[in-house]
C-alpha cells in the first residue's frame, strides 16, 4: 500500500511526525510518502496556488524510509502535487494529520486539514482528516495508534467515492477514551474579533481572534462526541447540493427579464 501523509501544521510538525514514525513501524511492507507545506498553513481552506510558481523541496528525516517534500504552497496543493507529480503512481490512502486542534462541525470549511483529504477525495483516493481535540498537552501517539488500526478496517470497507472520514480525537489518555462514535457534523460557531492595531508606519491594520461559542448540538454530532471523550469519525460526502429544496425550486415557473416585460 502506498499512503500519502500530509497536513496543515507543517512538514516538521510533530503530529505529522508521529504519524510517519507510527506508520513505519507498524506497516513494514507499505510505502509512506510525506508532502507537506514547508511552514504553518491552518485555517487556510480549499485554497489552490495558480498565480506563482509552487517550489517542492525534498526533505530527509533521521532513520525514515519515507520519501518527504516540503512544498510552499497550501495543503490542498500538496495533495495535488503530490499525487500529480511527485508520486510514481496515486496513492492507495491519503492521511491528513495528526492536526494540533479539532476540526469539528463547521470548522471543516476552514480547514487545511480538512481540505487535503477533501482534495485526495476529488481526485478519487480514500482519505482521512485527522485532528486531536486540543491545543495544549497534546500527545499523538494514541491518534496515530488508532488510525494505523483504521486503515487495516478500511481495506475490508471501502469508503464510497466522494467521501471522506473526518476524525478527532479527544487529547486524553486511552483509559479515559469513552469510546468510538459515528457521527455528523454540528455546529461550532466563533465570536469573532478584528483586533485593530497600527504599524510603525501609522498604517492600520486588523488581526483576526475568537472564540469558539456554546451552540446547541444533536447528540449524534461530532461537538458532543467529543465533549462527552469520545474519538469521533464523520463520513463527509462532497455533494453539496439541497436536494430536498432542488425538488421544490424545480416546480417553480422561472421567466426571464424579456418574458416578464412581454406580460406587462
Amino acid at each position: 500500500m502506498d499512503i500519502l501523509l500530509t497536513n496543515d501544521d507543517g512538514i516538521y510538525a510533530e503530529g505529522i511526525q508521529v504519524m510517519r514514525k507510527v506508520l513505519e513501524e507498524k506497516r513494514q511492507g507499505d510505502n509512506i510518502w510525506v508532502v507537506a507545506p514547508d511552514r504553518e498553513r491552518s485555517a487556510s481552506g480549499h485554497a489552490i496556488t495558480i498565480h506563482r510558481p509552487l517550489h517542492v523541496d525534498e526533505v530527509r528525516f533521521e532513520g525514515s524510509r519515507s520519501r518527504a517534500w516540503a512544498v510552499n504552497g497550501t495543503p490542498a496543493d500538496c495533495t495535488k502535487i503530490a499525487v500529480e507529480a511527485l508520486m510514481s503512481k496515486p496513492p492507495d490512502l491519503v492521511i491528513s494529520g495528526i492536526n494540533r486542534g479539532p476540526n469539528l462541525g463547521t470548522d471543516v470549511f476552514y480547514s487545511g486539514t480538512v481540505s487535503a483529504a477533501i482534495e485526495g477525495a476529488l481526485i478519487g483516493i480514500p482519505s482521512l482528516a485527522v485532528s486531536v481535540a486540543a491545543f495544549e498537552h497534546v500527545s499523538y501517539e494514541l491518534s496515530a495508534e488508532f488510525i494505523n488500526l483504521l486503515i487495516e478496517q478500511l481495506a475490508e470497507e471501502k469508503l464510497p467515492q466522494n467521501t471522506l472520514l473526518n476524525i478527532n480525537v479527544p487529547a486524553l489518555e486511552e483509559s479515559e477514551i469513552a469510546g468510538v462514535a459515528v457521527t455528523r457534523l454540528g455546529i461550532r460557531k466563533w465570536r469573532d474579533v478584528f483586533d485593530r492595531r497600527i504599524d510603525p508606519r501609522g498604517k492600520v491594520y486588523y488581526w483576526l481572534a475568537g472564540e469558539a461559542t456554546d451552540t446547541h448540538n444533536e447528540p449524534d454530532s461530532d461537538v458532543v462526541a467529543i465533549k462527552n471523550n469520545m474519538i469521533s469519525i464523520t463520513p463527509i460526502h462532497l455533494d453539496l447540493t439541497h436536494h430536498g429544496l432542488r425538488e421544490k425550486l424545480a416546480q417553480l415557473k422561472f421567466c426571464l427579464p424579456s418574458e416578464v416585460e412581454r406580460e406587462g
